[in-house]
């Protein structure tokens, strides 16, 4: 079946919810402890798709898997920077559609002039470091003991990708809408 790799839409809410809830409620990747409402969770996606693309992968009329960008922090001097993340659903694992989103979303944000992409990486989690690491994100650091998520303390690793390379004056990077 071919999959279709787009703008995420409200109407995509509740399957993704349906995919995130289970890393919410089973698993460390998520550090959340609650499953977020399905209206909370429209309100995530619209405040997103304001600035950054929000992308699903859709096999079959279903959503496989989503990724997405936000700002790695408020801060003016920080906008050519995002956090990023990607969640696919445990039946669509190992098929490379986490791959695909990341390389969509990429292509996207490299077109309205960011620079580079973070992402916190929960450990251990080997298939999502592998995962990063095969698309050129590499470690800058880990913060020990940073969170507290099925009875123990939790690591979490930073990897970083350099999307294009470094000019002296960037250009302002293109937001979604205004």
């Amino acid at each position: 079946m071919p999959a279709t790799i787009r703008l995420a839409a409200d109407a995509d809410a509740a399957q993704m919810l349906a995919i995130y809830a289970s890393f919410v409620r089973n698993s460390i990747v998520s550090f959340e402890i609650e499953v977020p409402s399905e209206q909370s969770f429209k309100e995530r996606i619209a405040r997103t798709l304001v600035g950054t693309p929000w992308l699903v992968c859709e096999i079959g009329g279903r959503v496989a898997g989503y990724v997405y960008a936000l700002p790695h922090h408020q801060w003016g001097a920080y906008r050519w920077s995002l956090d990023t993340t990607v969640y696919v659903d445990p039946a669509h694992h190992r098929k490379g559609i986490a791959w695909a989103l990341y390389s969509s979303l990429f292509a996207c944000l490299r077109l309205r002039g960011y620079y580079n992409v973070y992402a916190g990486i929960p450990l251990p989690n080997p298939a999502s470091v592998g995962l990063h690491e095969s698309l050129g994100f590499n470690l800058v650091g880990i913060y020990q003991a940073v969170g507290h998520k099925l009875g123990a303390w939790r690591d979490v690793g930073w990897w970083h990708l350099a999307l294009v390379p470094y000019v002296a004056t960037p250009t302002e990077p293109l937001v979604l809408r205004a």
